[in-house]
């Protein structure tokens, strides 16, 4: 068996005294492990890094079996992710809620979509935004996409300004005015894609949340990492920082 495709590193860990056992976001086979022989030398060292894309090419003698990988660097971007504490945690943030996701399930649009979030995670401003956005596309690939266009309760289309904590829907102004107190407020970027501000990306990020928590985590047994609580007070430091 043998195959190539794009991937991007998510996690390393030794095995014996000098191979590695490697986990890939890979384009077209979804998260895969794989060893690379020598992957504990120097000279593997600069290319196994997290974060960073690589042309992966795997080998087996059945398709079941773990297999080898031999891994090339195409984008190296360990450096801007160990430089910038956001980035850092935002990566480990989603590289582990993307163990929600079977393995060797594939997920092209969200390989693309964590690939574009790390060659622009570097500006604090957007990373926020960027993280959000994340989240919400875990939510759709587990099966629990919010329902952002429609109004729940009318149907309406315009003037969506809640998010029901229950279905996960949009709510209109008028219908949700008396429930306006028990509903997220919908930030306006979700659905348009304009610039959002900083409060704006707060409520996305408590959106994305709660329904991670319930919908996908605590199912499971499970809750959010230390590192999704790092991330957020780091990028409310840095794009603080950027605004001075």
């Amino acid at each position: 068996m043998e195959w190539t495709d794009e991937g991007i590193v998510l996690g390393v860990r030794r095995h014996g005294e000098g191979n590695a056992i490697v986990e890939l976001l890979t384009r077209q086979r979804g998260r895969h492990l794989g060893m690379v022989r020598g992957g504990g030398s120097r000279r593997l060292a600069p290319v196994l890094q997290p974060g960073n894309s690589v042309s992966a090419t795997w080998r087996a003698r059945l398709d079941e079996h773990m297999g080898n990988y031999a891994l090339e660097a195409s984008v190296v971007r360990a450096g801007l992710l160990m430089e910038a504490p956001h980035a850092a945690f935002g990566f480990t943030h989603m590289a582990q809620l993307l163990h929600l996701l079977p393995e060797r399930d594939p997920h092209e649009e969200l390989f693309l979509t964590l690939g574009a979030i790390l060659d622009a995670f570097g500006e604090a401003d957007s990373a926020g935004m960027l993280v959000a956005r994340f989240e919400l596309a875990m939510l759709s690939e587990l099966g629990f996409g919010l329902e952002l266009e429609t109004c729940a309760a009318t149907g309406r289309r315009d003037d969506l300004i809640y998010v029901s904590p229950k279905s996960g829907r949009a709510v209109c102004r008028e219908a949700g005015a008396p429930y306006k107190d028990r509903l997220f407020p919908l930030p306006p970027f979700l659905r348009t894609g304009a610039p959002p501000a900083m409060d704006d990306v707060e409520s996305a990020l408590a959106i994305t949340g709660h329904f991670l928590l319930v919908r996908a985590l605590e199912p499971r047994g499970l809750g959010f990492s230390e590192a999704r609580a790092a991330f957020i007070a780091s990028w409310r430091r840095s794009a603080d920082h950027q605004r001075l």
